[in-house]
């Protein structure tokens, strides 16, 4: 008998189902969203890997890195100004976007454009 839990449940991303016995799929993408076009040009490589393995691909990028080791550290555009640039990446290329939300207030408007909110540790 094995002691490997046993992925019963599957989730839509909207695109596709994650988790039960669907394929694998690759949540990638930068850390944090430093312009539109770097976090643009990372999406498009990505999705045209992951196109040609045939393997489902979910975007993930952060509009606010608030859990940095440095107060002085780079966080990123902001709650407002990120989705914006999320909306675009997920229209223009058609992909799933994933991202981290860090208060409550931010869930909402975060909903209305991601298709997987991730609470970071």
């Amino acid at each position: 008998m094995s002691n490997t839990p046993k992925i019963t449940q599957s989730v839509s991303t909207g695109a596709f189902n994650i988790g039960g016995r669907n394929p694998l799929a690759l949540i990638a993408g930068p850390c944090v969203i430093e312009s539109e076009k770097i976090v643009r040009d990372i999406a498009v490589k990505l999705k045209r890997i992951t196109e040609d393995l045939g393997v489902p691909f979910i975007f993930k990028a952060s509009y606010d890195k608030a859990n940095r080791s440095s107060i002085q550290s780079f966080r990123g555009p902001g709650l407002k100004e990120g989705l914006k640039i999320l909306q675009k990446i997920k229209t223009d290329l058609d992909i799933p976007i994933l991202s981290d939300v860090h208060k409550e207030e931010e869930v909402e408007p975060a909903a209305e454009v991601l298709d997987i909110l991730q609470i970071p540790a």
